[in-house]
C-alpha cells in the first residue's frame, strides 16, 4: 500500500521498495568482499601510501561497522514525538488494521456518552490480556458492580439474531414477567436461540426499568454534565416557579414512594441523580450490611456541613484518619464543638514536648484561625473527588431522605437544567414512575483475521444498566452463546465509588437474604450476587470475558 506524508517528496512514496533495493545491494557488496575485509576508499588508501595515521573505523554494533544494522530512513516519516508511554525498545507493533476491517469496526464505535471512562478493548477484534493488566482468576460468578453503565458491547462468534425484531406476543410477554418478578431458568446451552421463546421473553424482561419523572423529548440520565446535551431542549418549567413547585412536590411523593418500598424490602436499592451528585439507597440485607444504607458521591464541603447541621450522622469511608486523630465511632459525624474540642485538644499535645525542652517561649504557635484554615483547605481539596463519597446507615437514611425533599440546592437555578427535580432510577415500579426500556440493537461484521474475514457479531444495550440488568444479561448470553462471549462496559464515572467496602458490619447469610428479600423484584441468583460484600474498590467492571462458562475480568 501507498504512503503519503505531507512535506516530503513524491519520490518517497514507496519505501519498501526502497528499502529492498538497499538490502540487494548490501549483499551484493558483501558477497564481493572477503570475510572480515572492506574496501578502502581513495583518500584512506592515498593517506596510507603516504604513511599517515588514521583512526580506527567505527567498532561494529555502534553505527557504520560491518554488524551494525543499517537504521530504517523512513521510520516516523511524520516525526511525531514519542508518547510518554510508548516504549524505546519493545516488541514490534501489530500491524495495522486495513482501511476495510477499520470501517468495520468502526460501525460498532459511536461517540462514548458524557462521563464514561473510554476502554480501548471496546475493539470487535479480541486483545490479548498484557502482563500489566492481568485478568482476574476464572471463576462462575462475577463480582458485584454498584456502579451505573451508560453502554453495553456483547461481541461473539455467535449471532445474535434471536434478540431482533420480537413479535408482539413476546414483547407483551417479557413486560408481564417483569412486573410479576416472575423467575426464569434456561437450560445451560440452548441449540438454536432464534426459536426460543423464553429466551426472547427473558431478554424482554430484563430490559425494563422504572423511572421519575419522564419527558420524552429529554435524555433523564445522566445528569452530571449533561447541561450540553440539554442545552437545546424546551423546559417550560426554568422560569415558571408554580410549575417548578408541582414538579418538585410529585417528586417528593415518588421518593417517598421509593423509600417506603426500600425499608419494607420489596424494593432492593435505587438512585437519585442530581445535576451535582448521585445517591445509592440500598436495602438492609445487600452489600454485606444489614441495616439500610445510602452512599453519596460526590460531595463538597458546603453539602457535609448542611448535613451535620440536620443532625445526619455519617462517615467517609475512603479518607483515613492521621495517626495523631482522636478515632471517631464508626458512621458518626461529630458536632462543631466536639471537632473544635479535638482540635484544641491535639494542639495542646503536640506542643507539650516544646515545654519539656524549655523552649515554648521560643516558638510561635499557630492560632486557631490559622488552624482552622488549614483544616478547611484540606477539606476543600477532596470535594467533588471519590474520596469525598459519603456513606449513610439505617435510619439516619430517612433523615437524609427529608434533608433532600428540603434542600434548595438539590435543584438547579441556572442552566439548562434548571427547575428539574433529581432523576429517579429504580429496578421496580413506585408511585409516579414510568417504564422505560433498554435500547438494544444487534450488528454483524466482518473483521480481518490472518487467513482472511471471519464473520463477528455483536449486541449493543444502551441506557442506563443497572446491576440486577447487566447480571441478568450475563447470565442470559451465557445460555444463547453457549458459554462464550465478550464485554465491554462503559461506566457512568462519578458512581464507580460505589463499589468501595463499607465499614465492617453485621453481615446476613445467603438463606437468611433470600428469605427477607423475596418480594424485592429480582432472581434469587441476582439477589445472591447483590448481597455479595464489594470488592471492586473504587474502580468497576470493564471488560468481561466468558469462555467455557468461565468468567475473566477485568476493572
Amino acid at each position: 500500500m501507498a504512503f503519503s506524508v505531507p512535506g516530503y517528496s513524491p519520490s518517497f512514496k514507496k519505501p519498501p521498495e526502497t528499502l529492498r533495493l538497499r538490502r540487494k545491494r548490501a549483499r551484493s557488496l558483501g558477497a564481493a568482499l572477503s570475510p572480515g575485509g572492506r574496501p578502502e576508499p581513495a583518500p584512506r588508501r592515498a593517506a596510507l601510501a603516504a604513511g599517515l595515521p588514521l583512526r580506527p573505523y567505527p567498532a561494529a554494533g555502534r553505527g557504520g561497522g560491518p554488524g551494525a544494522p543499517g537504521r530504517n530512513p523512513f521510520a516516523r516519516l511524520d516525526n511525531r514525538p514519542r508518547a510518554a508511554a510508548e516504549p524505546q525498545d519493545g516488541p514490534p507493533r501489530a500491524p495495522s488494521p486495513s482501511p476495510g476491517s477499520r470501517r468495520e469496526q468502526d460501525l460498532l464505535r459511536e461517540e462514548e456518552p458524557e462521563g464514561t471512562a473510554p476502554a480501548d478493548s471496546l475493539q470487535i477484534s479480541h486483545r490479548s490480556f498484557s502482563e500489566s493488566d492481568k485478568p482476574s482468576p476464572e471463576s462462575t460468578e462475577l463480582p458485584v458492580d454498584w456502579s451505573i453503565k451508560t453502554r453495553l458491547l456483547f461481541t461473539s462468534s455467535q449471532p445474535f439474531t434471536w434478540a431482533d425484531h420480537l413479535k408482539a406476543q413476546e414483547e407483551a410477554q417479557g413486560v408481564v414477567q417483569h412486573c410479576r418478578a416472575t423467575e426464569v431458568t434456561l437450560p445451560q446451552s440452548i441449540r438454536d436461540p432464534k426459536l426460543c421463546t423464553e429466551l426472547r421473553c427473558a431478554f424482554q424482561q430484563s430490559l425494563v426499568y422504572w423511572l421519575h419523572p419522564a419527558f420524552p423529548w429529554l435524555s433523564l440520565f445522566p445528569r452530571i454534565g449533561a447541561d450540553r446535551k440539554m442545552s437545546a431542549k424546551t423546559s417550560p418549567w426554568s422560569n415558571d416557579e408554580s410549575l417548578q413547585r408541582i414538579l418538585m412536590s410529585d417528586w417528593s411523593v415518588s421518593f417517598t414512594s421509593l423509600y417506603n418500598l426500600l425499608k419494607t424490602k420489596l424494593c432492593p436499592y435505587f438512585y437519585v441523580c442530581t445535576y451535582q451528585f448521585t445517591i445509592l439507597f440500598r436495602a438492609s440485607g445487600l452489600a454485606g450490611n444489614d441495616v439500610i444504607t445510602a452512599l453519596m458521591s460526590p460531595t463538597t464541603r458546603g453539602i457535609r456541613e448542611a448535613m451535620k447541621n440536620e443532625g445526619i450522622e455519617f462517615s467517609l469511608p475512603l479518607v483515613k484518619e492521621s495517626g495523631h486523630e482522636k478515632k471517631k465511632p464508626s458512621g458518626t459525624s461529630l458536632g462543631h464543638g466536639e471537632e473544635q474540642a479535638i482540635s484544641d485538644e491535639d494542639e495542646e499535645e503536640s506542643f507539650s514536648w516544646l515545654e519539656e525542652m524549655g523552649v515554648q517561649d521560643k516558638i510561635k504557635k499557630p492560632d486557631i484561625l490559622s488552624i482552622k484554615l488549614r483544616k478547611e483547605k484540606h477539606e476543600v481539596q477532596m470535594d467533588h473527588r471519590p474520596e469525598s463519597v459519603v456513606l449513610v446507615k439505617g435510619t439516619n437514611t430517612f433523615t437524609l431522605l427529608n434533608f433532600l425533599i428540603n434542600c434548595k440546592s438539590l435543584i438547579a437555578t441556572s442552566g439548562p437544567q434548571a427547575g428539574l427535580p433529581p432523576t429517579l432510577l429504580s429496578p421496580i415500579a413506585f408511585r409516579g414512575a414510568t417504564m422505560q426500556m433498554l435500547k438494544a440493537r444487534s450488528v454483524n461484521v466482518k473483521t480481518q483475521v490472518v487467513s482472511g474475514y471471519k464473520d463477528q457479531f455483536s449486541l449493543e444495550i444502551t441506557g442506563p444498566v443497572m446491576p440486577h440488568s447487566l447480571h441478568a444479561m450475563t447470565r442470559l448470553l451465557g445460555s444463547s452463546q453457549s458459554g462464550s462471549f465478550s464485554a465491554g462496559l462503559y461506566t457512568h464515572e462519578p458512581t464507580a465509588v460505589f463499589n468501595i467496602c463499607p465499614p465492617a458490619g453485621k453481615a446476613l447469610g445467603k438463606e437468611t437474604v433470600r428469605e427477607e428479600l423475596a418480594n424485592c423484584g429480582l432472581h434469587p441468583k441476582t439477589l445472591d450476587q447483590l448481597s455479595q460484600t464489594p470488592v471492586l474498590g473504587k474502580s468497576s467492571l470493564r471488560n468481561v470475558e466468558m469462555s467455557d462458562y468461565l468468567y475473566n475480568w477485568r476493572s
